[in-house]
């Protein structure tokens, strides 16, 4: 299936607006309550929605520490891969993985209280993944630009 423009304006309304009603939807997007609800319901069928979700605010959370973790593997054998990435998601404090083309095997985001808290994980979880034969870690010292908006 292809998006038309009414598709990809439902879907910018909703990647900001995820509580929207349907009514204020349709609305928003110049369509009739069925027909905007039968097209949401055709784009999270086809996969374009994936979930509904609450976005956190981290530093009320306490966890107002954002750490960048590059990790070098020992090797890139698809074994070893498959055991880091499944030992990787088990670790609590990481929201993002992502393996990498260039000098690092892996990138890591992490949150954090503190950096003692991040010495924590560090020692509990990091120094524990499978195949690491270097880590090299970078604290964002603030948050320029977030956004979970993709462009469509």
């Amino acid at each position: 299936m292809s998006l038309d423009d009414t598709d990809r304006r439902i879907l910018r309304v909703l990647q900001r607006k995820g509580r929207i009603s349907n009514a204020e939807l349709a609305e928003s997007v110049n369509l009739s309550a069925s027909a905007c609800h039968r097209r949401v319901q055709r784009l999270e069928a086809d996969g374009y929605i994936r979930d509904y979700v609450a976005l956190l605010n981290a530093r009320k959370l306490g966890l107002p520490t954002t750490v960048f973790v590059e990790i070098k593997l020992s090797s890139q054998a698809d074994e070893l891969l498959e055991a880091f990435e499944k030992a990787v998601a088990r670790v609590p404090d990481v929201l993002e993985c992502h393996l990498m083309a260039g000098t690092a095997d892996y990138i890591l985001k992490i949150v954090a209280e503190n950096t003692e808290d991040f010495a924590r994980i560090h020692r509990q979880y990091l120094t524990r993944l499978p195949g690491v034969a270097q880590m090299q870690s970078s604290f964002a010292l603030r948050t320029v630009f977030k956004t979970t908006a993709l462009p469509v």
